[in-house]
């Protein structure tokens, strides 16, 4: 359909990958994200780049028992991530879902388009955090990445204005495309845990 939607096909492929990895005995580790522990990091993640996603396609908001969910508690949390993943796919696939504006909470709205890159951006960089936080590697290629790394460099300020990025992390020039949008983000792609 476009780029962000095979970007967000890959990455949510990706995503789904990664969450049968994550072992269940241990959510309370820690995390690339110093502030979450691995049961709150994969609770943001699964609620915005799967639940969220959907909701944005069909310019809904999320309902409040979806934000106080402990979806990590669940016995197969994997699975219906996954599931969900698919749901949010479909509902891209509708050419409608692109126009308009999408409202993303606090009163600000933007054009379906960019909050649909959002969120994908949003399902790559903390895909990593979860990826790394267990000792993967989240894979995605050229064409994801660099859409990744466009949107981290777009909206890094406003990210920033409210603690979701730290200060960018040097690289050498050779840096691969994600590493170097990981970097922008904040976080260093050598973090091991």
């Amino acid at each position: 359909m476009n780029e962000t939607y095979k970007a967000m096909t890959e990455c949510a492929g990706e995503a789904a990958r990664i969450a049968g990895k994550v072992p269940g005995h241990s959510l309370d580790g820690p995390t690339t994200c110093s502030d979450f522990d691995l049961r709150t990091l994969v609770n943001h993640w699964v609620l915005y780049t799967s639940y969220g996603l959907e909701h944005r396609a069909l310019k809904k908001q999320l309902p409040q028992e979806l934000v106080e969910r402990d979806f990590a508690a669940e016995e197969d949390w994997p699975a219906a991530y996954a599931a969900q993943l698919d749901r949010a796919l479909e509902a891209w696939s509708d050419p409608a879902a692109w126009e308009g504006e999408v409202s993303f909470g606090g009163g600000h709205a933007a054009p379906a388009s960019q909050v649909a890159e959002m969120i994908v951006k949003e399902m790559a960089v903390h895909g990593w955090d979860v990826a790394r936080s267990i000792g993967e590697d989240f894979r995605i290629g050229d064409e994801s990445a660099a859409l990744v790394l466009r949107v981290v460099e777009e909206h890094g300020d406003l990210y920033r204005s409210y603690q979701g990025f730290a200060d960018p992390v040097a690289l050498p020039a050779s840096a691969s495309l994600f590493d170097r949008a990981l970097a922008a983000s904040g976080r260093d792609p050598r973090w091991s845990r």
